[in-house]
């Protein structure tokens, strides 16, 4: 249970810094912001604050922030359609409330409000806060409407009399108690803003992943401490450190030419060399010697039979925000390099970890303490950051792909074709999801 709770914490807290870099760069550029989701699925629980309905939804595996004008806007209103129309003290209409049922254009204004009750009886619910309050109320049945450029309501009233109505920018349609939506004029709309506030409001969302990253990490070096050398605690016998003379005690200063502070200094080069000979400097009795050393692979990673001792200093709050920035840029290589691994097929999926993997291992580090938790969410969230960047159909980088096209082309391009490859790209990550899924229960629960 400890890990399930923690494991829904955590994935939470990385899908909503996401959601959040959205959220208020779409706020900046002035999109209507229909939903800002935590999960999938049916809703636990929602709440509205001025334009946006906030909700937490039953799958903790991910999130979306809903912009009006991303998918092409829908409007239910029939022609013919008995309406009940609130109206402000300047005239517009605020709200528009359907009967109960549109399936026939037979019947007219007074008999649909005598079955349903006097207008003011209409059942419904409060209006949003940020709407005026209610003046007048007018029925009608609908002849034409313009909800997203001219903003108007064409109605016609009970002794057949055209009375055409103005729309409020932020009215909002009601079709019964609980489905309410707010209408998006064109300049509310995604779609209709210019190519860096769309850019920019897709970015941000693993941009503020990325800044999350940097920050834990920046923590993580204050508590912890800076580091400052690295020495050899133990040596296993038999292994390529042993024969190149290295031993317990010795000051590891450089590898491959590039001076070491961290373990990572050592690490990173073992990986990237995969097998071939590394150069090493050493110190030992204040005198520094030169080695060359040919790493071995054992359980996927290639290493030469050195225990590390890790030594640190006390850091200063400037000091841990450099930290944090240089941490995040060495294990975003690091990342990068393993994706590239995986397309050129070295690595397989097997290597990859999904919902149960990442459960797993968080209640691991859950247990050892909040320092490896803090590490945890830190890798998490540059991993969300960077796969999510990456410009695959349904992910932001797919999205911003599709941006940087309409730029170099001067037009977007046809909305219906861009939904159909993200409709594709999302049905291949379900897929590859089960298939890591189906790997991550293997794993776990029978190896």
């Amino acid at each position: 249970m400890q890990t399930v709770i923690t494991f829904i914490l955590l994935i939470s807290v990385l899908v909503f810094i996401h959601e959040l870099g959205h959220f208020i760069f779409a706020k900046r550029a002035g999109i209507l912001v229909r939903e800002f989701a935590i999960g999938f699925g049916p809703k636990l629980i929602s709440w509205f604050k001025g334009e946006t309905q906030y909700s937490i939804r039953i799958l903790p595996l991910g999130g979306y922030v809903r912009m009006a004008g991303e998918d092409p806007e829908i409007v239910e209103l029939k022609t013919g359609a008995s309406l009940v129309l609130d109206r402000d003290g300047e005239g517009r209409v605020i709200r528009i409330r359907t009967a109960p049922s549109q399936t026939t254009d037979s019947g007219s204004t007074g008999e649909w409000a005598r079955e349903y009750g006097e207008v003011d009886d209409f059942p419904g619910t409060d209006l949003p806060k940020h709407l005026p309050a209610v003046a007048e109320t007018v029925s009608g049945k609908l002849l034409e409407a313009d909800l997203e450029d001219k903003l108007f309501i064409l109605v016609e009233d009970e002794e057949g009399k055209e009375i055409r109505h103005r729309a409020h920018p932020q009215a909002v349609i009601q079709y019964d108690e609980k489905n309410i939506i707010q209408i998006a004029p064109l300049d509310r709309q995604f779609a209709s803003k210019g190519i860096l506030d769309r850019a920019l409001t897709i970015l941000a969302g693993p941009v503020f992943n990325f800044l999350l990253t940097i920050i834990l990490m920046a923590v993580v070096t204050l508590v912890v401490g800076l580091e400052t050398k690295v020495s050899v605690e133990d040596i296993d016998p038999g292994t390529p450190a042993e024969k190149a003379g290295i031993k317990p005690g010795d000051i590891v200063r450089k590898v491959e030419g590039k001076e070491v502070k961290s373990l990572n200094d050592i690490r990173m080069p073992m990986q990237e060399a995969e097998g071939k000979p590394v150069s090493m400097v050493l110190e030992r009795a204040n005198q520094n010697y030169d080695i060359t050393v040919k790493p071995v692979k054992k359980d996927g990673q290639f290493l030469i039979g050195i225990r590390m001792k890790q030594e640190l200093r006390d850091a200063t709050v400037s000091e841990a925000a450099v930290s944090g920035f240089k941490k995040t840029y060495e294990l975003t290589g690091v990342m990068l390099q393993g994706i590239g691994q995986l397309i050129t097929g070295k690595v397989g999926l097997e290597s990859l970890a999904g919902p149960v993997g990442i459960a797993d291992i968080t209640g691991q580090a859950a247990e050892a303490g909040w320092l490896p938790l803090v590490r945890l969410t830190a890798l998490l969230s540059l991993n969300l950051g960077i796969l999510n960047i990456l410009p695959f159909p349904a992910l932001d980088g797919g999205r911003l792909t599709f941006i940087a096209f309409e730029a170099l082309r001067g037009k977007p391009i046809d909305p219906n074709k861009e939904s159909l490859v993200h409709f594709v790209g999302f049905a291949l990550l379900m897929m590859l999801m089960l298939l890591i899924t189906y790997n991550d229960v293997v794993r776990v629960f029978f190896s």
